[in-house]
């Protein structure tokens, strides 16, 4: 199978804010792994339910907001799938069964994080995340958004970026939005944690993902397809993150792999120090970068091969 998404091949670019406009019908992707994710959520939940749900006091009314907005999406657009997460139960004894946002989760293959508005900024009141991309949802509880964006080459605290995302998020009405991001990583595990402190110390040491150089047999690709919609009655915003993750070994069947490898490659190329280290891509980045050039100086195969 293809990926659905290569915002890799220059179509989304790192460390940009690059929000789109999304038509209400696309809102949440449901594909052939859907069983899989919700089984892997409910493992989560029951053995670490306190790194993978976090709520404030307060937030119920507006988690319950998420879970009926969730509910008629998915009735109305994948039935057959709501009526499979319903026949699947619950999160089991050690997640907090009650709180909606938890039920909201179990029913897509989404993340799910509420943004309330403070005197600080937004801030994340309330999320179920079990697949985090390389960050702590513990550590970010209760943060604003300038100091969750910390870690993040440019985005931090006091910059541009930082003021731009607040006044969209001040802004956003009706309207849903959608962006991409990306990352390599060395295997095929959705839940992914890395603490602020664990990232420091990889981006002194600069560890190599492929110790022993296999980038083909290792290498896994995660996309990350967030979405930004305000809630009608709390005025709270929900923030969605679907992951996709597959080996980069499967860009050699894509017919378009020689355009989509070359632009990978360029944006690798033009990662700087700290981004690469933000990334964990320091050590691999030339390696990676000469498979994916390989690769593109190959030809393509025929649509449809493999």
């Amino acid at each position: 199978m293809m990926p659905p998404h290569t915002p890799y091949d220059g179509s989304s670019k790192l460390f940009a804010i690059g929000l789109k406009p999304l038509e209400l019908d696309r809102w949440l992707e449901i594909d052939d792994d859907f069983g899989a994710y919700l089984t892997e959520k409910r493992r989560l939940y029951a053995e670490l339910p306190d790194k993978v749900f976090v709520e404030e006091a307060g937030t119920r009314d507006a988690q319950r907001e998420v879970l009926e907005l969730v509910e008629a999406h998915m009735a109305a657009y994948h039935p057959g799938m709501l009526d499979e997460a319903r026949a699947a139960g619950g999160a089991g004894s050690s997640a907090p069964a009650d709180a909606p946002l938890v039920a909201a989760s179990l029913m897509v293959q989404d993340d799910l994080i509420l943004m309330r508005r403070g005197e600080d900024g937004w801030r994340l009141a309330a999320g179920s995340l079990c697949f985090p991309s390389s960050w702590s949802l513990t550590e970010k509880f209760g943060k604003p958004l300038h100091r969750i964006h910390d870690p993040v080459p440019g985005f931090g605290t006091g910059t541009r970026p930082a003021e731009v995302i607040s006044r969209m998020f001040d802004n956003l009405q009706g309207q849903a939005v959608e962006r991409f991001n990306w990352s390599v990583q060395a295997n095929d595990a959705l839940y992914h944690p890395l603490s602020d402190r664990q990232r420091i110390a990889r981006a002194a040491d600069r560890p190599s993902n492929f110790p022993d150089g296999d980038i083909n047999a290792h290498a896994f690709i995660r996309v990350e397809r967030q979405t930004l919609r305000k809630l009608p009655l709390s005025r709270d915003i929900l923030f969605t993150i679907r992951i996709h993750l597959d080996p980069l070994a499967v860009l050699a069947r894509h017919p378009e792999r020689a355009r989509i490898a070359a632009s990978f490659a360029t944006q690798l190329g033009e990662l700087d120090e700290a981004q690469l280290d933000y990334k964990g891509l320091t050590a691999d980045r030339d390696r990676l970068v000469v498979y994916l050039g390989e690769m593109a100086a190959s030809p393509s195969p025929l649509v449809g091969e493999g």
